[in-house]
Order: C-alpha cells, then sequence, then structure tokens
C-alpha cells in the first residue's frame, strides 16, 4: 500500500507540477523581454505564432533557441538582466551595428554554450566583467568599437578555444598581458590606450592590429631601453596630451611673426589663384584645330591633356582631362607603326568591328570632352563625350609589348565577341606608341563601385533581385567566352571588371586583353580574385576564371571586398573567411546586411553562396564549369521569381538604411 501511494504522488508531481527547466516557451518570453526593453519598434516579429523559431534572426535546435542575430536593427538603451538566464542554450550572439548603451548584463553568465559572441559597433561602457570569462568555449569574441575602459585582464587566457579577438576603437588601457592563446587567429586592439611593449606571443600579427596606441615591440618600432638596458614603457596618449599641455607658451614676437607670415602667405596664394584662374579661363576659350597643332605637341610623354577639359560625376574617380583626344591626336601626328587604317592623305583612322556604327572619326575624338573614369590593369578609362552627343567609352592601353601583326590578330578576335552581356569593342587603333579601344559606355558603372563606393544615407540599397541578375548576367558572359575554345578565357575576372546598363544589366569587360600586356602591368593585377595555381597572370585557364567569378559570387553577396589589403572586416581573404563561417554553422551572418529584409530568399541566397565557394575551391578539378553555375544561377533565379509573386520582402528594419 505504501508503495502504491509513492507511485501516485511521484505520478502527481510529474504530471502536475511544472517543470523548472527552460524549453522553447521560456525561450519565447526572453526574446520579447528583449523585444520591450530595446527593440520593440524595429524588431518586426510576429508575437502571435507559439514558436519564435520563425522570427527573423532566430535560430532553433532541439526545440530550443541556439542563434540570435540582430545586426544593424537600431536596438537603443541598456540591455536589461533577466533575457539571458533563459537563453541559456545560445550558441551565437550577434547584435553588432545597434545603439547598445551600458555594461554587459550579468546573467550572460548562463550562456554556457556561447561559441560566437558579436557586439561590435555600439556604446557598452564599463570595463569587461569578469564573469565574461567563465564562458570557455567561446571561439569568435569582437567588442570591437565600443566604450570599454579599463585593462586587458588576465582572464582573456581562459578563452581556450578561442580563434578572434578584436577590442579595437574602445578606451582600454595599460599593458598587453602574456595570455597563453594558443589558437588565436585575429587579433586587433588598435585605437585604445594602450602602452608597454608587445607580448612576445602576440608579435605575428599585423601592425594594423597594434595602432593608435603607445606600443612598442614588434611588429612596431624596437622599445627603447634607459642605461640600465630596462625597457623605458612608453607613455600613453593621455599622458602625451598632458604633457604637452605644460610646455611653454610662445612669446608675443613669435605670435607676432606667425601672423605676419600667414597674412603675406595667403596672399601670395591668392595672387597665384587668380593667374591660374586666367590661364584656365584662356586656354578652355580657344578652340582646337587638328591642323593647328604642332608636331612636337603630339608626341605625348605620358598623359598630356590636349583639348577641352570636362570633369563630370560619371562612375570614376572624377579626374577628367581630355587624354582620349590626346592620344587620338598622338595618333594623327605619329607616323610610326602601323595597324589603324589610313586614308588618302596618310592620316590614321580607328578600325570598327562589324556592324559598328561609323559615325565618328578621330577628328571628333580630338574634339571630344573627356572624363577619367578609373586606371585600371589594363591602362587608363575615359567617357568621351563628342560634339554630335555620342557617348563612348574609351581606353588607352599601356605595357603592350607584342608585335603589330600580333595585335591585330588578337584585337580583332576581341573584336568578334559579340554577346548580350559582353561590353562591345567597337573600334581601336593602334600605332608604336598609342594603343587606343573604343567600347559601349555604360551609365552605371562598375559592380565594384556600386557594392562599395557610397555607404551613407543617399545609398540605393542593392536588392536581391538586382544582384542575382548581375550574377546571371555576368556568368553569361564568361561561359560565352569559354564556348569560343577550350584556351579561351577571360583572365581578370573582377567586380571591377562586371561592368551595368541603366537597367543594371550586367555586361563583362576588359576580356581578351590579358594577353596583350607586358609582365609590368601583372603584380597588381586580379589581387584577391587570383586562383591558387595561377603563376602568371597573362596564362589563366578557365578553371581559374571559375574560381575569380566564385569570389565574385562572394563578394556580390557579403557586400565585403576581397582582399586584407581593403581592409575586410575579419581581417582575412574573402573564400577563407566565408568558409570558416559556414564550418561554424552561422550562415547568415555572411551575408551583406542589406540583404537580410529578404527572408523570403534565404535558402536560394545560401544556395548561390555555396555556389560561390564551390567555384573557389582550392583545386581546379573540384570547380564546375560555368555552363553548370550558368544553370544553376538560372534555377536560383526563377526559384526566386515565384517566390516574389508569392509574397514581398519582409523588412526586418523600416529604419535600417543598410549603411555599413
Amino acid at each position: 500500500m505504501f508503495l502504491k501511494n509513492l507511485f501516485f504522488f511521484l505520478f502527481f508531481v510529474l504530471i502536475f507540477l511544472p517543470s523548472s527547466k527552460p524549453d522553447l516557451a521560456a525561450d519565447r518570453s526572453a526574446l520579447l523581454l528583449l523585444r520591450s526593453s530595446v527593440g520593440g519598434r524595429t524588431l518586426f516579429w510576429n508575437i502571435s505564432q507559439s514558436t519564435p523559431c520563425s522570427w527573423a534572426g532566430v535560430g532553433c535546435q532541439g526545440n530550443r533557441v541556439t542563434v540570435l542575430r540582430l545586426p544593424g536593427v537600431a536596438l537603443s538603451g541598456q540591455l536589461p538582466t533577466g533575457i539571458f538566464s533563459n537563453l541559456t542554450q545560445l550558441r551565437t550572439l550577434s547584435l553588432r551595428l545597434n545603439a547598445l548603451s551600458g555594461q554587459l548584463p550579468s546573467d550572460l553568465v548562463a550562456c554556457t554554450n556561447l561559441r560566437n559572441l558579436y557586439l561590435q559597433g555600439n556604446m557598452f561602457s564599463g570595463e569587461i566583467p569578469e564573469f565574461l570569462f567563465t564562458l570557455h568555449d567561446l571561439v569568435r569574441l569582437n567588442l570591437g568599437e565600443n566604450n570599454f575602459t579599463g585593462g586587458i585582464s588576465m582572464g582573456f587566457g581562459n578563452f581556450t578555444r578561442l580563434r578572434t579577438l578584436y577590442l579595437e576603437n574602445n578606451r582600454l588601457s595599460g599593458s598587453i598581458p602574456d595570455l597563453k592563446m594558443e589558437k588565436l587567429e585575429q587579433f586587433n586592439v588598435s585605437n585604445n590606450l594602450l602602452n608597454g611593449s608587445i607580448p612576445e606571443r602576440f608579435r605575428a600579427f599585423d601592425s594594423t592590429s597594434y595602432l593608435g596606441n603607445s606600443l612598442c615591440g614588434k611588429p612596431l618600432d624596437s622599445c627603447a631601453t634607459d642605461a640600465n638596458g630596462t625597457v623605458v614603457v612608453p607613455s600613453s596618449p593621455t599622458e602625451d596630451a598632458g604633457n604637452a599641455g605644460k610646455k611653454k607658451k610662445l612669446s608675443g614676437g613669435a605670435i607676432a611673426g606667425i601672423v605676419i607670415g600667414s597674412v603675406v602667405a595667403l596672399f601670395l596664394l591668392l595672387l597665384i589663384l587668380m593667374l591660374l584662374c586666367r590661364k584656365k579661363g584662356s586656354q578652355k576659350s580657344r578652340s582646337i584645330d587638328i591642323a593647328s597643332i604642332k608636331q612636337q605637341d603630339l608626341a605625348l610623354p605620358g598623359d598630356k591633356p590636349i583639348g577641352e577639359v570636362e570633369t563630370g560625376s560619371g562612375h570614376g574617380n572624377g579626374n577628367g582631362y581630355s587624354v582620349a583626344a590626346a592620344a587620338a591626336a598622338a595618333m594623327v601626328g605619329n607616323g610610326k607603326g602601323g595597324g589603324g587604317e589610313v586614308n588618302g592623305a596618310g592620316a590614321k583612322k580607328l578600325v570598327f568591328f562589324g556592324k559598328a556604327s561609323k559615325v565618328f572619326d578621330l577628328e571628333d575624338l580630338l574634339r571630344a570632352s573627356a572624363e577619367v573614369l578609373g586606371k585600371g590593369t589594363f591602362g587608363t578609362a575615359y567617357k568621351a563625350v563628342l560634339e554630335m552627343g555620342t557617348v563612348v567609352a574609351v581606353k588607352r592601353l599601356k605595357d603592350v609589348t607584342i608585335s603589330d601583326r600580333e595585335f591585330k590578330e588578337k584585337i580583332e578576335m576581341v573584336g568578334a565577341m559579340d554577346h548580350e552581356s559582353l561590353v562591345p569593342l567597337r573600334a581601336y587603333y593602334y600605332s608604336r606608341d598609342e594603343k587606343l579601344l573604343v567600347y559601349d559606355y555604360m551609365p552605371m558603372g562598375s559592380l565594384s563601385a556600386l557594392l562599395h563606393g557610397n555607404k551613407g544615407a543617399g545609398r540605393t540599397p542593392l536588392s536581391w533581385e538586382i544582384r542575382c541578375g548581375i550574377a546571371l548576367g555576368a556568368a553569361r558572359g564568361i561561359q560565352y567566352l569559354h564556348s569560343q575554345g577550350p584556351n579561351v578565357s577571360h583572365g581578370n575576372i573582377k567586380s571591377s571588371n562586371i561592368l551595368l546598363t541603366q537597367s543594371y544589366e550586367a555586361r563583362v569587360s576588359d576580356f581578351g586583353l590579358a594577353h596583350l600586356v607586358g609582365s609590368s602591368s601583372t603584380p597588381n593585377r586580379v589581387a584577391g580574385y587570383r586562383a591558387p595555381e595561377v603563376t602568371d597572370p597573362r596564362r589563366v585557364s578557365q578553371k581559374a576564371d571559375v574560381y575569380s567569378f566564385g569570389v565574385l559570387l562572394l563578394e556580390l553577396l557579403t557586400g565585403k571586398p576581397p582582399t586584407h589589403a581593403l581592409l575586410n572586416e575579419e581581417g582575412v581573404d574573402l573564400p577563407r573567411w566565408v568558409q570558416s563561417i559556414v564550418r561554424e554553422e552561422w550562415t547568415s551572418e555572411v551575408f551583406d546586411l542589406e540583404l537580410l529584409r529578404y527572408q523570403n530568399v534565404q535558402e536560394e541566397m545560401v544556395q548561390l553562396l555555396q555556389l560561390g565557394i564551390d567555384c573557389a575551391a582550392q583545386y581546379p578539378d573540384n570547380r564546375p564549369s560555368m555552363s553548370e553555375v550558368t544553370r544553376q544561377i538560372e534555377e536560383l533565379s526563377l526559384c526566386s521569381l515565384r517566390e516574389d509573386q508569392d509574397q514581398q520582402p519582409d523588412i526586418v528594419d523600416a529604419d535600417d538604411n543598410s549603411s555599413r
């Protein structure tokens, strides 16, 4: 009887008493508390749903919330205590690029499974709390761009698995302790108030990891020592500022001399500017006549400006001068070399391809105003506006070392390329001193400028539809090139060579030019896009083109430039960075913030990301062909089109202007 009563008692306890173990309902309550505390106006979650796993930025596994990614969604205020004590199964927490302030909540210590913590770009303050160092499984930790103070604690040594530690742009002081962090791969403490010598363990990192402090030792300058051989600890920036304030004030005579000298210098500067303006006005008032140009003016030593100058907004750097006209003038006057057509009077002419309309000649180019679009791998490109209103792009080649006959053969092969996804080559001129190519002008500029040029409030976000269309157009253009023969490749695929029409249709440019230039143009070629097996940039296989296109896809999806030299947030080349994210199972963290609003096509975005990773495989045999790449992107485009017909993009943050 006793055993029977005990059985019913235990049964009652198990069935009717609430469990103290957190579950998905507790996770949901914690997320709603977060929303009401710091993100009530920006987190458009459908709270009528019983499960939070479908909410934007929330990921679940095993009926628990394991991922919370809310980057750049205008969260503000302080994180209250009581949220993370329920979210105990979190593995990834990303609240970067918001306006959160105050100290980190102490119940974050309950998230013992946390592996990735991204809090950069907020206004958190106070010392880095000691409880953080009990999260021993952390692999990535980014506390940069906040207001943290105090020193770098020895507690960081508890992170035995940590690979990324970013503490830059805070107000940390003191020295860097000698931490035993054997797996650390990425480290940055720049722009703090640190001083002293850099420990041996951290000297393998780049000097950019330490700039903006008073540190010494490799990779920075060697530390100074006193007479006894003791290292002199550099003073902190605040101490330097204090000492500067104690310096002796200038005398009255010195101040008077400085004032008088400044007035005289200002007067001379104004006089020089007036003379320059007068000279420039007189030059612009003169019309340029080919017959009146002297022979010595035609031999262009470099980029000599001849003709009318016009600086415009364009899609280049805006440094306008009529080098297109100058090159044309040089070709008219230079009797050396050959390659262009010659009329009855012996003057050189442009060679037009196929059905290209011959509505202008060298004289028209000479009179045209020109604007520099940019200096690239093979030379300088210009926007030329002819008198009749025609606009063309002119590329002035550099370092062309092949013979006249070989140049003519190769450039005629380029001119014969005819596909809607290629920028057509309309005409060319070749002489010993000048090589000029004339293309259709693309009004929207390059993909590189569109992705990385303007990140301000006036920027128009690039939608998923536009990016997918650009990827498809570029793939079709490269596939067409590869279909011309097994040895035909582009050789210089990068975002600056993907140009865009007014309707954002992609056109591949600079194809066929890799075989025209000498070795002096190769060192900076395709930096960040070059396949590992390529040793001579003039000899690029089709599989190497596929690798470069894979990097281009990753750039298109992440919004990040592909090289460390361009200051990637993670500090490594783009394919390696993306692959590391996918391995850690936090794939959505990789996408450009502008794409986070398109919740209905996340699956297609991940598939395109995987395709980019496949294209950028280490070994050529593991990469797909461009025809297969094009087929997969076409399928993704059709799938996205069907999705768009069913529903509109789910806007995560109405106030997010997608600036980084």
